[in-house]
Protein backbone atom coordinates (compact mmCIF):
# COMPACT_ATOMS: atom_id res chain seq x y z
CA UNK A 1 0.00 0.00 0.00
CA UNK A 2 1.13 3.89 -0.49
CA UNK A 3 2.02 6.68 1.77
CA UNK A 4 -1.67 8.18 0.69
CA UNK A 5 -3.46 8.87 4.13
CA UNK A 6 -6.48 8.02 2.95
CA UNK A 7 -8.54 11.64 3.47
CA UNK A 8 -12.37 11.15 2.53
CA UNK A 9 -14.08 14.44 1.73
CA UNK A 10 -17.89 12.76 2.35
CA UNK A 11 -19.89 13.60 5.10
CA UNK A 12 -20.01 11.82 8.33
CA UNK A 13 -17.34 9.10 6.57
CA UNK A 14 -14.87 12.32 6.02
CA UNK A 15 -14.68 13.22 10.03
CA UNK A 16 -11.73 11.78 10.03
CA UNK A 17 -8.71 11.76 7.70
CA UNK A 18 -7.16 8.77 8.44
CA UNK A 19 -4.28 10.02 10.04
CA UNK A 20 -4.91 8.92 13.32
CA UNK A 21 -4.53 12.74 14.30
CA UNK A 22 -8.66 13.70 14.07
CA UNK A 23 -9.64 10.89 16.66
CA UNK A 24 -12.63 13.14 18.30
CA UNK A 25 -13.14 13.59 22.27
CA UNK A 26 -14.76 10.75 23.70
CA UNK A 27 -17.89 12.60 24.60
CA UNK A 28 -18.15 13.70 20.87
CA UNK A 29 -17.23 9.90 19.53
CA UNK A 30 -19.68 8.37 22.03
CA UNK A 31 -22.37 10.81 20.44
CA UNK A 32 -21.41 9.74 16.94
CA UNK A 33 -21.80 5.99 17.99
CA UNK A 34 -24.84 6.10 19.24
CA UNK A 35 -26.68 7.98 16.56
CA UNK A 36 -25.50 5.52 14.38
CA UNK A 37 -26.95 2.97 16.50
CA UNK A 38 -30.02 4.43 17.06
CA UNK A 39 -30.23 5.01 12.71
CA UNK A 40 -29.83 1.29 12.81
CA UNK A 41 -32.19 0.22 15.02
CA UNK A 42 -30.17 -1.39 17.79
CA UNK A 43 -28.87 -0.88 21.54
CA UNK A 44 -25.53 -2.45 21.50
CA UNK A 45 -22.79 -3.73 19.28
CA UNK A 46 -20.45 -6.80 18.76
CA UNK A 47 -17.70 -6.33 17.45
CA UNK A 48 -15.45 -9.77 16.57
CA UNK A 49 -12.24 -8.28 15.58
CA UNK A 50 -10.76 -6.24 18.19
CA UNK A 51 -7.39 -6.92 19.91
CA UNK A 52 -6.69 -7.20 23.30
CA UNK A 53 -3.29 -9.38 24.16
CA UNK A 54 -0.14 -9.11 26.77
CA UNK A 55 1.20 -5.74 27.57
CA UNK A 56 4.43 -6.52 25.99
CA UNK A 57 2.69 -7.90 23.31
CA UNK A 58 0.38 -5.21 22.40
CA UNK A 59 3.77 -2.39 22.92
CA UNK A 60 5.72 -4.73 19.93
CA UNK A 61 2.81 -4.55 17.71
CA UNK A 62 2.10 -0.87 18.15
CA UNK A 63 5.91 -0.26 17.61
CA UNK A 64 5.93 -2.42 14.54
CA UNK A 65 3.21 -0.15 13.54
CA UNK A 66 4.84 3.06 14.08
CA UNK A 67 7.57 2.21 12.15
CA UNK A 68 5.50 1.04 8.86
CA UNK A 69 7.00 -2.32 8.81
CA UNK A 70 6.79 -4.38 5.94
CA UNK A 71 3.67 -5.91 6.37
CA UNK A 72 2.27 -2.36 6.81
CA UNK A 73 3.69 -0.40 3.57
CA UNK A 74 2.36 2.36 4.89
CA UNK A 75 2.01 5.26 8.07
CA UNK A 76 -0.57 3.57 10.18
CA UNK A 77 -0.55 5.81 13.25
CA UNK A 78 -2.26 3.71 16.27
CA UNK A 79 -5.59 5.45 17.00
CA UNK A 80 -6.40 4.20 20.86
CA UNK A 81 -2.74 3.96 22.52
CA UNK A 82 -4.58 3.34 25.98
CA UNK A 83 -3.81 1.01 29.01
CA UNK A 84 -6.38 -2.06 29.09
CA UNK A 85 -8.84 -0.62 31.22
CA UNK A 86 -9.18 2.24 29.17
CA UNK A 87 -9.68 0.50 26.33
CA UNK A 88 -12.26 -1.50 27.61
CA UNK A 89 -14.06 1.42 28.93
CA UNK A 90 -13.55 3.15 25.77
CA UNK A 91 -15.62 -0.27 23.82
CA UNK A 92 -18.24 -0.26 26.61
CA UNK A 93 -18.68 3.34 26.08
CA UNK A 94 -19.18 2.74 22.15
CA UNK A 95 -22.48 0.59 23.45
CA UNK A 96 -20.39 -2.94 22.27
CA UNK A 97 -21.87 -5.73 24.15
CA UNK A 98 -19.71 -8.44 23.14
CA UNK A 99 -15.93 -8.23 21.67
CA UNK A 100 -12.77 -10.61 21.23
CA UNK A 101 -9.02 -10.50 22.01
CA UNK A 102 -7.56 -11.43 18.96
CA UNK A 103 -4.05 -12.34 18.98
CA UNK A 104 -1.30 -14.40 17.16
CA UNK A 105 1.73 -15.90 17.37
CA UNK A 106 4.45 -14.67 14.68
CA UNK A 107 6.61 -17.44 15.25
CA UNK A 108 6.06 -21.26 16.56
CA UNK A 109 6.21 -21.85 20.63
CA UNK A 110 4.02 -18.67 21.62
CA UNK A 111 0.41 -20.08 21.07
CA UNK A 112 0.22 -21.69 24.39
CA UNK A 113 1.11 -18.97 26.22
CA UNK A 114 -0.75 -16.74 24.57
CA UNK A 115 -3.49 -18.90 25.03
CA UNK A 116 -3.47 -18.79 28.80
CA UNK A 117 -3.39 -15.30 28.77
CA UNK A 118 -6.35 -15.37 26.91
CA UNK A 119 -8.63 -17.58 29.04
CA UNK A 120 -7.36 -15.68 32.22
CA UNK A 121 -8.43 -12.51 30.35
CA UNK A 122 -11.36 -13.75 29.34
CA UNK A 123 -12.60 -15.22 32.76
CA UNK A 124 -11.59 -11.62 33.95
CA UNK A 125 -13.80 -9.97 31.16
CA UNK A 126 -17.09 -11.38 31.25
CA UNK A 127 -17.98 -9.48 28.11
CA UNK A 128 -14.95 -10.91 25.55
CA UNK A 129 -15.84 -13.81 23.87
CA UNK A 130 -13.06 -15.80 24.77
CA UNK A 131 -10.30 -15.90 21.70
CA UNK A 132 -7.67 -18.43 21.34
CA UNK A 133 -5.22 -18.87 18.67
CA UNK A 134 -2.60 -21.35 17.05
CA UNK A 135 0.66 -21.69 14.49
CA UNK A 136 1.65 -24.43 12.19
CA UNK A 137 3.89 -26.25 14.12
CA UNK A 138 3.97 -30.15 15.62
CA UNK A 139 1.76 -29.21 18.92
CA UNK A 140 -1.30 -27.41 17.27
CA UNK A 141 -3.23 -30.07 17.07
CA UNK A 142 -2.46 -29.87 21.21
CA UNK A 143 -2.94 -26.35 21.48
CA UNK A 144 -6.38 -25.81 20.01
CA UNK A 145 -7.53 -28.99 21.53
CA UNK A 146 -6.17 -27.22 25.05
CA UNK A 147 -7.87 -24.09 24.43
CA UNK A 148 -11.25 -25.91 23.21
CA UNK A 149 -11.09 -27.73 26.69
CA UNK A 150 -10.67 -23.77 28.18
CA UNK A 151 -13.93 -22.66 27.16
CA UNK A 152 -12.32 -20.75 23.62
CA UNK A 153 -14.97 -20.00 21.62
CA UNK A 154 -13.33 -18.18 18.40
CA UNK A 155 -9.93 -18.28 17.46
CA UNK A 156 -7.65 -16.16 15.29
CA UNK A 157 -5.68 -17.46 12.38
CA UNK A 158 -3.38 -15.00 10.64
CA UNK A 159 -1.68 -16.40 8.06
CA UNK A 160 0.28 -13.26 6.91
CA UNK A 161 1.96 -12.50 10.36
CA UNK A 162 2.36 -16.11 11.55
CA UNK A 163 3.88 -16.36 7.56
CA UNK A 164 2.42 -20.14 7.41
CA UNK A 165 0.69 -21.88 4.74
CA UNK A 166 -2.94 -23.13 6.29
CA UNK A 167 -2.68 -26.21 3.87
CA UNK A 168 0.18 -27.55 6.39
CA UNK A 169 -0.25 -30.92 7.39
CA UNK A 170 0.49 -29.96 11.20
CA UNK A 171 -2.88 -27.60 10.82
CA UNK A 172 -5.33 -30.54 8.98
CA UNK A 173 -6.06 -31.73 12.33
CA UNK A 174 -7.03 -28.42 13.82
CA UNK A 175 -8.92 -27.42 10.80
CA UNK A 176 -10.92 -30.63 11.98
CA UNK A 177 -11.28 -29.73 15.55
CA UNK A 178 -12.59 -26.70 14.72
CA UNK A 179 -14.88 -27.77 12.41
CA UNK A 180 -16.29 -30.37 14.38
CA UNK A 181 -16.68 -28.34 17.35
CA UNK A 182 -18.54 -25.91 15.19
CA UNK A 183 -15.99 -22.60 16.75
CA UNK A 184 -15.40 -19.87 14.46
CA UNK A 185 -11.81 -19.03 13.36
CA UNK A 186 -11.07 -15.34 12.24
CA UNK A 187 -8.48 -15.55 9.32
CA UNK A 188 -6.55 -12.86 7.79
CA UNK A 189 -6.01 -14.45 4.66
CA UNK A 190 -6.49 -11.94 2.07
CA UNK A 191 -3.26 -10.17 0.51
CA UNK A 192 -4.14 -6.69 2.07
CA UNK A 193 -2.67 -4.33 3.07
CA UNK A 194 0.58 -6.31 1.31
CA UNK A 195 0.80 -10.07 0.13
CA UNK A 196 2.46 -12.13 1.93
CA UNK A 197 3.73 -15.78 1.22
CA UNK A 198 0.73 -17.70 1.79
CA UNK A 199 -2.35 -14.79 1.54
CA UNK A 200 -5.37 -15.11 -1.41
CA UNK A 201 -7.86 -17.35 -1.81
CA UNK A 202 -6.10 -20.66 -3.08
CA UNK A 203 -4.18 -21.47 -0.24
CA UNK A 204 -7.19 -21.35 2.43
CA UNK A 205 -9.85 -21.94 -0.50
CA UNK A 206 -8.01 -25.42 -0.44
CA UNK A 207 -8.59 -25.63 3.25
CA UNK A 208 -12.24 -25.31 2.86
CA UNK A 209 -12.49 -28.06 -0.04
CA UNK A 210 -11.13 -30.45 2.73
CA UNK A 211 -12.77 -28.72 5.40
CA UNK A 212 -15.86 -27.66 3.89
CA UNK A 213 -17.98 -27.86 7.39
CA UNK A 214 -15.48 -24.98 8.50
CA UNK A 215 -16.52 -21.73 10.02
CA UNK A 216 -14.51 -19.72 8.68
CA UNK A 217 -14.59 -15.96 9.07
CA UNK A 218 -12.66 -14.13 6.56
CA UNK A 219 -11.31 -10.73 8.32
CA UNK A 220 -11.36 -7.66 6.20
CA UNK A 221 -13.55 -9.32 3.57
CA UNK A 222 -10.71 -10.50 1.73
CA UNK A 223 -9.24 -7.43 1.20
CA UNK A 224 -8.06 -6.41 -2.23
CA UNK A 225 -9.49 -9.84 -2.95
CA UNK A 226 -12.97 -9.28 -2.33
CA UNK A 227 -14.45 -10.45 -5.25
CA UNK A 228 -12.60 -14.57 -4.81
CA UNK A 229 -13.37 -14.61 -1.16
CA UNK A 230 -17.25 -13.68 -1.92
CA UNK A 231 -16.99 -16.63 -4.24
CA UNK A 232 -15.65 -18.74 -1.36
CA UNK A 233 -18.49 -17.55 0.71
CA UNK A 234 -21.24 -18.29 -1.98
CA UNK A 235 -19.29 -21.94 -1.95
CA UNK A 236 -19.32 -22.72 1.58
CA UNK A 237 -22.52 -21.99 4.07
CA UNK A 238 -19.75 -21.79 6.87
CA UNK A 239 -17.62 -19.17 4.99
CA UNK A 240 -18.23 -15.90 7.15
CA UNK A 241 -16.85 -12.37 6.59
CA UNK A 242 -15.91 -9.47 8.36
CA UNK A 243 -16.01 -5.52 7.71
CA UNK A 244 -12.87 -4.82 9.29
CA UNK A 245 -11.40 -1.28 8.27
CA UNK A 246 -13.00 -1.83 4.81
CA UNK A 247 -14.85 0.86 3.28
CA UNK A 248 -13.09 3.77 5.66
CA UNK A 249 -11.49 6.56 4.28
CA UNK A 250 -7.95 4.70 4.50
CA UNK A 251 -8.35 1.88 3.04
CA UNK A 252 -10.78 3.30 0.26
CA UNK A 253 -7.38 5.07 -1.00
CA UNK A 254 -5.68 1.70 -2.05
CA UNK A 255 -8.02 -1.59 -1.91
CA UNK A 256 -11.51 0.36 -2.40
CA UNK A 257 -14.50 -2.40 -2.61
CA UNK A 258 -15.98 -2.80 -5.73
CA UNK A 259 -19.15 -0.91 -6.59
CA UNK A 260 -20.25 -3.97 -8.76
CA UNK A 261 -20.13 -6.78 -5.98
CA UNK A 262 -22.48 -4.80 -3.61
CA UNK A 263 -25.06 -6.69 -4.42
CA UNK A 264 -23.31 -10.02 -3.63
CA UNK A 265 -22.51 -8.41 -0.16
CA UNK A 266 -26.01 -7.82 0.49
CA UNK A 267 -27.34 -11.10 -0.87
CA UNK A 268 -24.80 -12.71 2.43
CA UNK A 269 -25.77 -10.47 4.59
CA UNK A 270 -26.79 -12.80 6.95
CA UNK A 271 -22.78 -14.54 7.45
CA UNK A 272 -21.40 -11.05 7.40
CA UNK A 273 -20.17 -9.54 10.72
CA UNK A 274 -18.69 -6.71 12.58
CA UNK A 275 -14.85 -6.28 12.75
CA UNK A 276 -13.04 -2.74 13.59
CA UNK A 277 -9.52 -4.15 14.48
CA UNK A 278 -10.04 -1.47 17.55
CA UNK A 279 -7.54 -0.42 19.12
CA UNK A 280 -5.00 -0.32 15.83
CA UNK A 281 -6.80 1.74 14.16
CA UNK A 282 -5.55 5.29 12.34
CA UNK A 283 -8.99 6.77 12.21
CA UNK A 284 -11.47 6.98 15.02
CA UNK A 285 -14.20 4.08 15.68
CA UNK A 286 -17.25 6.28 14.51
CA UNK A 287 -15.78 6.45 11.06
CA UNK A 288 -15.71 2.68 10.60
CA UNK A 289 -19.32 2.37 11.01
CA UNK A 290 -20.28 5.53 9.29
CA UNK A 291 -18.32 4.67 6.55
CA UNK A 292 -19.88 1.55 5.99
CA UNK A 293 -23.67 2.61 6.44
CA UNK A 294 -22.54 5.07 3.74
CA UNK A 295 -20.55 3.55 1.43
CA UNK A 296 -22.52 0.20 1.23
CA UNK A 297 -25.84 1.68 0.98
CA UNK A 298 -27.45 -1.38 2.08
CA UNK A 299 -30.08 0.01 4.56
CA UNK A 300 -30.60 -0.08 8.48
CA UNK A 301 -32.17 -4.08 8.06
CA UNK A 302 -28.46 -5.38 6.56
CA UNK A 303 -26.62 -2.82 9.33
CA UNK A 304 -28.28 -4.59 12.19
CA UNK A 305 -27.84 -7.89 11.16
CA UNK A 306 -23.98 -6.94 10.15
CA UNK A 307 -22.99 -5.16 13.63
CA UNK A 308 -25.58 -7.20 16.22
CA UNK A 309 -27.51 -9.87 14.93
CA UNK A 310 -25.68 -12.15 13.04
CA UNK A 311 -22.85 -12.45 15.60
CA UNK A 312 -25.44 -13.13 18.89
CA UNK A 313 -26.80 -15.89 16.31
CA UNK A 314 -22.81 -17.10 15.73
CA UNK A 315 -22.46 -16.60 19.37
CA UNK A 316 -25.65 -17.57 20.90
CA UNK A 317 -26.10 -14.84 23.01
CA UNK A 318 -28.91 -13.27 24.18
CA UNK A 319 -30.76 -9.62 23.54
Amino acid sequence: MGTDTGADTDAGAGADTGTGADIPAEPAERARVAAFRSRIGVTSLIDVHTHFMPERLLAAVWAYFDTAGPLIGRPWPIGYREDEERRLALLRGFGVRAFTSMLYPHKPGMARSLNDWSADFAARTPDCLHTATFHAEPGAADDVRRALDQGARVFKSHVQVGDYDPRDPLLDPVWGQLADAGVPVVTHCGSGPVPATHTGPGPIGAVLARHPRLRLVVAHLGMPEYADFLDLAERYPGVLLDTTMVFTGFVEATAPFPQAELPRLADLGDRVLLGTDFPNIPYAYAHALEALEERTGLGPAWLRAVCHDNAARLFGLRR
